[in-house]
């Protein structure tokens, strides 16, 4: 009777120890798993993304740009007001409401305009490759906002990548060197983006993804709308299907449901590595060009992509497992 009862406390410390094996490694397995989601949401955000620049070249073709740097806010915005209204979103508090102004100026106002005026001139390839600085702008912000610590083989990579997006968007038109008024409208909106990455990243781990790009849609649409109105005086829109089918896409995922997805991996983090998926994005930006738009793809090009590829995969991959990331609900 004794040895039993011995036999069942062996037993019992036996499957104790287990349960606190099981739970140290679930804790230890637990930053892994929020980084691959935060890398799988921000992928998603990425492909949306990648038709950015190419739908943005077809709408210029006919209409204004700041028709469409302005006019797709707006049409986001009516629908992130809708999107509210419905759920009943509580508004955020003051200071809420002046870090969602960062948010908006950079996304929503800086980045739009910007990049419909230098893809007026620029080729969409061109354009993907100089925006391929975005991530490496993003980390930087996200270090200095969201106060994180990569290790210094991730800044290898990232500075790498960064660089290398630099040069081959130099040497695609064969004038090594030379940047034009273009490329610094889209050195703006790089870094536009960047701080409102960054900020939108950190605010929806407390607003929420899509309400945080929705509130600061609402925030800049009084601007937008007084943008688009003068525009469309100015000069009115015109286009065919092909161009009004992009300035939708713009206003739509672009704009607005493209950011539910890239703000929740933003949130859930790391950002400093989950904004390295933006890499990619040059990538596909280029295809689709090719593609849509039947742009030449020089080796230069080619090579550049293959780089940034590389480079995007080196940064993500640095920290993977070793790093602690935030619950986004």
């Amino acid at each position: 009777m004794i040895q039993r009862r011995n036999a069942v406390r062996i037993l019992d410390v036996l499957s104790l120890v287990m349960i606190v094996h099981s739970s140290a490694i679930a804790a230890e397995s637990a930053p892994i798993l929020r980084t691959a989601s935060g890398l799988s949401w921000g992928l998603l955000g990425v492909i949306a993304f990648s038709f950015t620049v190419v739908f943005t070249r077809v709408a210029v073709g006919t209409m204004p740009p700041l028709f469409i740097g302005a006019g797709r806010a707006v049409v986001a915005a009516a629908l992130a007001g809708v999107a509210l209204w419905v759920t009943r979103q509580a508004f955020p508090d003051r200071k809420q409401w002046l870090r969602l102004a960062v948010v908006g100026g950079g996304v929503v106002v800086g980045f739009p305009l910007l990049t419909s005026y230098a893809l007026a001139t620029a080729p969409a390839s061109h354009g993907a490759m100089v925006i391929a600085l975005l991530p490496a702008a993003t980390a930087v912000m996200a270090v200095l906002r969201g106060k994180e610590h990569p290790r210094p083989t991730f800044w290898f990579a990232a500075i790498a990548g960064a660089v290398a997006a630099v040069v081959f968007a130099s040497v695609q038109g064969g004038e090594l060197g030379q940047l034009h008024w273009a490329d610094l409208l889209l050195f703006g909106a790089v870094i536009a983006a960047a701080v409102g990455y960054a900020e939108g990243g950190m605010l929806a781990r407390q607003l929420g993804a899509w309400q945080t790009v929705s509130w600061a849609l609402v925030l800049c649409s009084p601007v937008m709308i007084t943008l688009t109105v003068i525009a469309a005086f100015r000069e009115a829109p015109s286009g065919g299907a092909p161009e009004w089918a992009s300035f939708a896409y713009l206003a739509v995922i672009s704009m607005f449901f493209g950011f539910f997805a890239w703000y929740r991996g933003l949130g859930i983090g790391p950002m400093a590595q989950v904004s390295q998926i933006q890499l990619v994005q040059a990538v596909l930006s280029i295809g689709w060009a090719a593609l849509l738009l039947h742009e030449g793809i020089t080796w230069a090009t080619g090579i550049g992509a293959l780089v940034v590829i590389a480079c995007a995969a080196s940064a993500v991959r640095v920290r993977l497992g070793a790093t602690t990331c935030t619950s986004l609900t």
